[in-house]
C-alpha cells in the first residue's frame, strides 16, 4: 500500500530527525549575543553557520548581508513554476544574553536535551524555530517529487532582532527588490500551549516618548518658593492623571482615530481560549486586572491601544523630607498601537497634548524613539488560511487564533514590502524566552516542520496575486 502524502513527509522528517537536531545543536553553541560587542564574532560566524547549512539544503541563492550592525542571511529558492506565488520566511539568528551564573542548570550554549525538551539560549526564541524551514522544504520535496519548492521561496534571518533591530528596516528598504514577497511567514512566535495549536493574526505596534518638565533653574525653598511658582513634579504628575478616563481610555484627542475594530468572530474566536484569568495574574505577579471599559483580558492585550507610564520622577528621592520645588522631573510613556494607528499621528497627537498641558513657566522637551507599526492579517486572508490548514495537518486538531501584545520587526516588512504577514510559530510559553533554562519541546519543533512541509503546496494553490 503506497504512503500518503502526510505519512511520505513524517517518514522523511522521522529519518532525518537526529541529524537535524544534531545540526541545530552545533549552530546553538555559537553564541550570537547581538546586545555584547564581545559577541560580533560569534554573530558573523552564526550568519556564516546558517548561510552554509541553507545552501547544504539545496537553496541556490545564500548571501550574508552586512549591516551596520550585525549581519543578515538571504537565501532564495525559485520554483521553475512561471505563475507560482513568491513567500518570503523572516526569523533572527541573533540570541539574548544567557551564562550559567543567571539561574541556568545546564550551560546555556551547551545544548542539553533531557526528557525530549533541548535547553540552550536560542532553542526556541529564535533558532529553532528559523531551523525548522529547511527540514521542512526537504521533506516537501521528498513528499511530492519536486526537484524545487511549489512557491519561489525566501528567507531573511536577521542578525539584531534581540537589540532592537536597530538597523532592519533600513536594509528591508534597500533590498526590497529582493525581498519582494506575495506573503510574509514570520517563524518568530508560539502557540497558546502544547494541547491548543494556535496562529497569531497581528501584532501591536509601539510609539515611545521621554518627557523632561523644567521649572526653576534649580531646587529651591518651598517655604519661600512653594506656592507661588510652578513645580515641574506637580506638572508631571498631572499629565499622568489625565491620560485616561474613568473608563481606562485614553484621552489624547484623535488617538482612537481609524482603529480597526474587533469583529464578533474575533471576539469569539479568542473566548474559546482556555484562558485562566487567576493563572495569568499569577504569571504576571499582580493582583487584579484593569483597563479599557467593555474589553477582556485578552482584547485589551491583543487588540487595543495601551499608554502606560514606564516611569516618573523628580525632585528629592533620599531618606527623611527634603522641602524643595524641584527644578525639574521626567516622564517615560509608551503607547502600544493596533492596526489603523500611524505612529507619525500618534506622536503629534501626543505632542500636541502635552502642550495644552503644560503652564506658563515650565520648559519642557519631549523625545520620541524609534516607532513599530502595528500588522493585521483578516482572518479570512488566503495566505492566513493555508497557515492554518498546514498546522491543522500537522497537529491533526483545529486550529485556533490569538494575537501578539507585544511588537516586533515584522510591520516593517508588511509596510515596506506591502504584503501580508503570516505567524508560524510552534514554541510554547514554558519555553522561558529571554529567561534562564530556556527550552524547546522536540516533538513541537518536529510539528513546525510537518507544517511547513505541507504549508508550501497549499500556498501555491491560492490566489496571492
Amino acid at each position: 500500500m503506497s504512503e500518503t502524502p502526510d505519512s511520505a513527509v513524517r517518514t522523511y522528517i522521522e529519518e532525518h530527525r537526529a541529524a537535524f537536531l544534531a545540526d541545530l545543536a552545533e549552530w546553538l553553541r555559537i553564541p550570537s549575543v547581538s546586545a555584547r560587542p564581545e559577541h560580533a564574532e560569534d554573530v558573523r560566524r552564526s550568519a556564516e553557520w546558517l548561510a552554509a547549512k541553507l545552501t547544504e539544503t539545496g537553496f541556490p541563492a545564500v548571501e550574508v548581508w552586512p549591516t551596520d550592525g550585525a549581519p543578515a542571511v538571504f537565501a532564495e529558492w525559485p520554483s521553475g513554476d512561471p505563475d507560482a506565488p513568491t513567500v518570503l520566511v523572516y526569523g533572527h539568528h541573533d540570541v539574548q544574553p544567557a551564562a550559567r551564573e543567571d539561574g541556568w542548570h545546564t550551560e546555556p550554549f551547551e545544548p542539553t536535551t533531557v526528557d525530549g525538551r533541548m535547553y540552550a539560549r536560542g532553542a526556541a526564541d529564535d533558532k529553532g524555530q528559523v531551523f525548522f524551514h529547511t527540514l521542512g522544504v526537504r521533506a516537501h520535496l521528498a513528499a511530492t517529487g519536486r526537484t524545487a519548492p511549489a512557491v519561489n521561496l525566501k528567507l531573511l534571518v536577521e542578525g539584531e532582532e534581540e537589540s532592537g533591530s536597530p538597523h532592519f528596516r533600513t536594509l528591508v528598504e534597500d533590498e526590497r527588490d529582493r525581498l519582494a514577497a506575495d506573503a510574509v511567514i514570520v517563524s518568530d512566535t508560539g502557540m497558546w500551549s502544547e494541547d491548543t495549536p494556535t496562529v497569531c493574526t497581528g501584532m501591536r505596534g509601539v510609539a515611545d516618548c521621554e518627557i523632561t518638565f523644567r521649572g526653576p533653574d534649580q531646587d529651591i525653598h518651598s517655604g519661600s518658593f512653594g506656592g507661588a511658582v510652578p513645580n515641574p513634579a506637580t506638572v508631571a504628575a498631572r499629565v499622568v492623571a489625565a491620560l485616561h478616563d474613568e473608563d481606562g481610555r485614553i484621552t489624547v484627542p484623535g488617538f482612537y482615530d481609524g482603529i480597526v475594530p474587533l469583529t464578533e468572530q474575533e471576539r469569539a474566536l479568542f473566548a474559546e481560549l482556555p484562558f485562566d484569568e487567576a493563572e495569568w495574574l499569577r504569571t504576571a505577579k499582580s493582583h487584579a486586572t484593569h483597563g479599557e471599559t467593555g474589553y477582556s483580558t485578552l482584547e485589551r492585550v491583543w487588540a487595543r491601544p495601551t499608554a502606560e507610564v514606564n516611569g516618573i520622577g523628580g525632585g528629592y528621592q533620599g531618606p527623611g523630607g527634603k522641602t524643595i520645588v524641584p527644578a525639574s522631573a521626567e516622564l517615560k510613556l509608551s503607547f502600544r498601537l493596533v492596526a489603523g494607528q500611524d505612529p507619525d499621528k500618534i506622536e503629534q497627537a501626543v505632542r500636541d497634548w502635552i502642550a495644552t498641558r503644560v503652564p506658563a513657566g515650565i520648559r519642557y522637551d519631549i523625545t520620541f524613539g524609534a516607532a513599530t507599526r502595528p500588522c493585521l492579517t483578516p482572518l479570512d486572508h488566503p495566505a492566513l488560511q493555508s497557515v492554518v490548514r498546514a498546522m491543522g495537518r500537522a497537529f491533526e486538531q483545529p486550529v485556533r487564533f490569538t494575537r501578539e501584545g507585544g511588537s516586533g520587526p515584522a510591520a516593517d516588512l508588511q509596510d515596506v514590502l506591502g504584503a501580508p504577514v503570516l505567524f508560524l510559530g510552534v514554541s510554547v510559553p514554558s519555553d522561558g524566552w529571554h529567561a534562564p533554562n530556556e527550552k524547546v519541546e522536540l516533538d513541537l519543533l518536529l510539528k513546525g516542520v510537518e507544517t511547513t512541509a505541507y504549508l508550501w503546496g497549499d500556498l501555491a494553490a491560492q490566489p496571492l496575486r
